[in-house]
């Protein structure tokens, strides 16, 4: 792959890199580009171009960063491009790029309007490339028999994620994603639980990309706005466990999830949405959060034995070098033609969640 790759963002809201501060109020998709393309700037030539950048290129992590220009051939000339979530620029690039292969990397639920677009990227010869399992057989099932070839490489977590001895706080919940993602039910889940259990706190971290109505706070939120990485990586250590019990919005992956099992956080999940079953670490995590005694009760199984043993534990598919080593092998010229292989079959029938 002598050309390199690059990868495309259309939609961030500004430029961004991997330099400090730089992903402070972007969301996960940010953060794991800039996560995978240090990883394999060890390996190869790595460029990121985004709309939102302005000036000249710079350089952070090995990695190359500049303006995006989708009307114009890229000046790199890469061997294969990543396009993030846009799927109309897709076929776009691979019209000026013949020679380059070009993949989607979806990490959102597209639209239904976006149907009518799986023909347009199996015809133009471009791949997809999905966040989890769960995900990709969605994403087939969506767009049926006209699907282009479509897989699934899992997010990063770092290596060294990992429980240490700070003590776990039995009355301390986590919310630690963007209110849209179902925070006012979380909210109401959690003041009927604190009904049965008074001295429960929910702390809420806010990454601030969205204002989203929530209704009323209930007594005993504890607002902690954005935290950097290593601020919430501390809150997740300290809390009995991350509380997301609604079932309004699917996560394609849920990074937060695999953070904080991975420091033995465990995470309060509803089964059967999105990439819950498939990314928490065990199936106790994944309950009906409809049902209140069913919360309640895994709330008091956790409190009872908070202190004896991490109360999760990292995935290790998950973990940043073996998710840059699947994405090395994607990437090699021997596997050009990996999404079309069998384990990346368009037959909507496989990898059913």
């Amino acid at each position: 792959m002598s050309g390199g790759i690059t990868f495309v963002d259309t939609l961030a809201p500004r430029a961004y890199s991997g330099a400090p501060g730089q992903l402070a109020g972007l969301g996960g998709t940010e953060a794991t580009l800039v996560r995978i393309a240090e990883s394999l700037a060890l390996r190869i030539r790595v460029t990121v171009r985004q709309s939102a950048r302005t000036g000249l290129d710079t350089l952070s992590g090995g990695v190359r960063y500049g303006r995006a220009d989708v009307k114009r051939p890229l000046p790199e000339a890469p061997g294969v491009i990543v396009v993030i979530n846009s799927w109309k620029i897709a076929p776009r690039l691979a019209r000026l790029h013949p020679g380059a292969r070009v993949i989607v990397w979806q990490h959102i639920f597209p639209g239904r309007h976006n149907r009518a677009l799986g023909p347009a990227l199996r015809d133009a010869g471009v791949e997809v490339l999905c966040v989890s399992a769960a995900h990709a057989a969605w994403l087939r099932g969506f767009l049926g028999a006209h699907a282009p070839a479509i897989g699934h490489i899992h997010n990063p977590i770092a290596d060294d994620l990992a429980p240490d001895d700070t003590p776990r706080d039995p009355d301390l919940l986590l919310f630690a994603s963007s209110p849209h993602k179902g925070l006012d039910q979380v909210f109401r889940r959690f003041e009927a639980l604190k009904d049965r259990v008074p001295s429960l706190r929910l702390a809420v971290a806010d990454p601030g990309y969205l204002s989203w109505p929530t209704g009323p706070v209930p007594g005993g939120v504890i607002p902690l706005g954005r935290l950097d990485q290593a601020g919430l990586i501390g809150r997740m250590r300290r809390a009995l466990c991350l509380f997301y019990p609604q079932d309004h919005f699917a996560e394609t992956f849920g990074l937060v999830i695999a953070e904080a099992n991975a420091v033995g956080c465990p995470a309060l999940l509803h089964r059967g949405l999105g990439a819950n079953d498939e990314v928490a670490s065990d199936p106790g995590q994944c309950i009906d959060t409809g049902d209140p005694e069913s919360i309640a009760a895994r709330i008091a199984d956790w409190r009872d034995t908070v202190g004896q043993r991490p109360l999760a534990t990292a995935r290790p598919e998950f973990r940043l070098s073996h998710v840059a080593d699947q994405w090395a092998a994607l990437l090699h010229p021997a596997r050009a033609t990996s999404l079309g292989s069998s384990r990346y079959k368009t037959d909507a029938r496989k990898d059913r969640p």
